[in-house]
C-alpha cells in the first residue's frame, strides 16, 4: 500500500481519484511547516501540493521514503527541485490544467481596462453617475502583441482573434506554419513589435532574459495610449517604469495579475488612474482547480502503481548507471542547445542532430531530448527538461530529426546540431574530452576548439592582422578579462573570413560590444551565456 499526503486544499475530484485507487491510502494535512512538515513527509511515498506549502531542502533532510512530489498547477517555485533530485524524488506538475482560465483572465483584464469597469462601478458605489467620465475603447480592430506563444499565449491568440483583433507575436520557437494557423503575424524581436501594438500581453517564464523585458526604453517605443497586461510572472514588466509611463501619459493603462514580490498589498501602482490589479487570480477558477487536482492525483497514482513518469520537471526515468555513463555527452548536447538558442531569435523551423563515432551507439534519443531542453530553456512558460522538451518543440510545429553514423571523423565522438530558422541555418558541433570537458569544435563552417561554458563572445571577422589585439584592448579598457580564446577559419588558406570565440570572466557591457562591432573588418559579435563548467540543471545533475 502506497501512502500519499495532500498538503494543500485540493478539489474533491482529485481526492475522489485517490480514494478510488486500490493501492493508495491518503491523508489531507494542510498548513504544515518546519519540523512538522519534515516529519510528515518522511511518512509518505508521495505528496501533492498547490502553492501554499513550501517544500524546502530542510523539509527533505533525512527523507528515505518520499518518491514523488506533484504540484497541482504549473509553477514549482515552492519546491526545492535540486534537493528533491539529489534524493531521487521525482517532481511533476500539471502544465495544461490552467491554460483556459489564465487565457480568459487575460482577456477579462483587457476588457475591464478598456471599458473602465472597476472605476465606473466604484463611482456608483460612491453615489455618482459619471457616465461621461468613463468613455471606453473597443478591442475590435486593435492590435494585440503577444510575447510568448506557448499553450497560454496561443489560447489568448485564439480568443483575441475571435474578438476581431489584429495579432502580432514574438516567440523564437513558434514555426511560421503554426503562426499562420493562429492568425498571428510574427516579429523577429520584441522591440520590432512594440511600435505597432495597442495592447501588449506577456506569457513567458521569468528568467534573466525576461526580467525587466519591458522597461522605460521599451515603453517609449510604444504608441501613445498603449495598454499593458501581465498574467504570467511578476518582474517581466519593470513596475517603476509602468508608474512613470502612466504619469507621463505615454501608457493608456496597465492591468496586472502578478507582481515582482508576492503577496503584494502595497504598490505605487495601486490607486493610480487606468490601473487594474488582481491578486494572482489567473488559475483561480473552479474548472482549473478541478483539472489540476484530477491531473495531479492521476500523475501520482500512475507513478506509484506503475512507475510511469509524466510531466516531470527535474529528472527522467533511466537506469542510474546508464545515466552516469552518458552524463558527459548529455552535458555537451544541452550546452549546444543553449548556444544555438542565443545565436538567433527569429522563428525556428527545424532542428537536426548528427551523432558520429562512438556516441552514435549510445542513447541518442536522450541526447536529442537534452539538446531540445537546452534550446528551449529560456523561452518557455513551463519548466523544460529532457522529458517534455521534444513535445514542446513539436507543439510549436518545429521538426526534430536525428541521424547517426558509426564512422569516426576527426574526433572519436561528435555531436553536430543544426538550427534552421526563417533567416538561415546555424551549425554547432561539440565533443567531450575526457569524462567531463565539453568543447565546441565547429561553429558554422568554422573549425576551432573552444570551452563550452561560461560567458562567450563569438565574433566573425575578416582574416587580417590586428583583429584579436584590438578586441583584447577594448575589453581591457572595460575591465573585462579574457580567460580563454579560440580562433578558426572556414578553410586552410588565410585571407578569407574567420571566427573568434572568447571565454570571458565577466559579462561585457554593451558599450564594449558596440566598440568591437565598430572596428573595421569585424562582421558580427554576439554574447552567449552558458552554464559554468560542471554546472548542470537539476534534472541532469542526477
Amino acid at each position: 500500500m502506497h501512502r500519499v499526503i495532500v498538503l494543500d486544499p485540493l478539489a474533491q475530484e482529485g481526492l475522489a481519484l485517490l480514494a478510488a485507487a486500490p493501492a493508495i491510502e491518503f491523508d489531507v494535512r494542510t498548513k504544515l511547516g518546519g519540523d512538522e512538515l519534515r516529519e510528515a513527509l518522511a511518512q509518505y511515498d508521495g505528496a501533492i501540493v498547490r502553492s501554499g506549502v513550501k517544500i524546502t531542502a530542510e523539509a527533505l533532510v533525512g527523507n528515505k521514503r518520499l518518491k514523488a512530489i506533484v504540484r497541482a498547477g504549473v509553477g514549482t517555485d515552492n519546491i526545492d527541485k535540486a534537493a528533491a533530485t539529489r534524493q531521487g524524488i521525482v517532481v511533476m506538475n500539471t502544465p495544461t490544467g490552467n491554460t483556459v482560465s489564465t487565457a480568459e483572465h487575460t482577456i477579462a483584464m483587457m476588457l475591464a481596462l478598456s471599458r473602465n469597469i472597476a472605476p465606473a462601478y466604484r463611482s456608483l458605489v460612491e453615489g455618482r453617475w459619471d457616465r461621461g467620465q468613463y468613455m471606453g475603447t473597443q478591442l475590435a480592430d486593435k492590435t494585440l502583441g503577444i510575447v510568448g506563444l506557448g499553450r497560454i499565449g496561443q489560447a489568448v491568440a485564439a480568443r483575441a482573434k475571435a474578438m476581431e483583433m489584429r495579432l502580432l507575436g514574438y516567440d523564437p520557437f513558434l514555426s511560421k506554419d503554426r503562426a499562420q494557423e493562429l492568425g498571428v503575424q510574427m516579429c523577429s524581436t520584441v522591440v520590432e513589435m512594440l511600435p505597432h501594438v495597442d495592447y501588449l500581453t506577456v506569457h513567458t517564464p521569468l528568467t534573466e532574459e525576461t526580467r525587466g523585458l519591458i522597461g522605460a526604453k521599451e515603453i517609449q517605443l510604444m504608441r501613445p495610449g498603449a495598454r499593458l497586461i501581465n498574467c504570467a510572472r511578476g518582474g517581466i514588466y519593470d513596475e517603476a517604469a509602468l508608474v512613470e509611463g502612466l504619469k507621463s501619459g505615454k501608457l493608456g493603462g496597465v492591468a496586472l495579475d502578478v507582481f515582482a514580490e508576492e503577496p503584494c498589498t502595497k504598490s505605487p501602482l495601486f490607486g493610480m488612474k487606468a490601473v487594474l490589479a488582481t491578486p494572482h487570480l489567473g488559475a483561480s477558477t473552479e474548472e482549473a482547480q478541478t483539472k489540476v487536482a484530477a491531473e495531479g492525483a492521476g500523475l501520482l497514482i500512475d507513478f506509484l502503481t506503475t512507475g510511469a513518469v509524466r510531466h516531470a520537471v527535474n529528472m527522467v526515468s533511466l537506469d542510474p548507471k546508464k545515466f552516469a555513463a552518458l552524463r558527459g555527452e548529455l552535458d555537451v548536447a544541452y550546452r549546444l542547445g543553449r548556444l544555438l538558442a542565443q545565436l538567433d531569435r527569429t522563428p525556428a523551423k527545424a532542428c537536426r542532430l548528427l551523432y558520429r563515432g562512438e556516441v552514435a551507439a549510445k542513447e541518442t534519443k536522450l541526447l536529442t531530448a537534452t539538446f531540445a531542453a537546452g534550446l528551449l530553456q529560456q523561452s518557455m512558460e513551463a519548466e523544460v527538461n529532457m522529458v517534455n522538451a521534444e513535445m514542446l518543440l513539436r507543439d510549436r510545429g518545429i521538426e526534430l530529426v536525428e541521424q547517426s553514423r558509426a564512422d569516426m571523423g576527426a574526433f572519436s565522438s561528435l555531436i553536430l546540431a543544426e538550427l534552421v530558422t526563417e533567416a538561415q541555418t546555424y551549425k554547432a558541433a561539440g565533443t567531450l574530452l575526457g569524462h567531463d570537458m565539453a568543447r565546441l569544435v565547429q561553429l558554422g563552417e568554422y573549425r576551432l576548439e573552444a570551452y563550452l561554458d561560461g560567458i562567450l563572445m563569438v565574433f566573425t571577422h575578416r582574416d587580417v592582422p590586428g583583429i584579436i589585439g584590438h578586441v583584447g584592448t577594448i575589453f581591457g579598457a572595460h575591465h573585462v578579462n579574457i580567460a580563454q580564446m579560440s580562433v578558426g577559419r572556414a578553410g586552410d588558406a588565410p585571407g578569407g573570413d574567420a571566427i573568434g570565440v572568447l571565454n570571458l570572466d565577466n559579462l561585457p557591457p554593451p558599450a564594449a560590444v558596440a566598440e568591437v562591432l565598430a572596428f573595421p573588418h569585424i562582421l558580427s559579435a554576439t554574447v552567449i551565456r552558458l552554464p559554468k563548467a560542471g554546472e548542470l540543471p537539476a534534472w541532469l545533475a542526477g
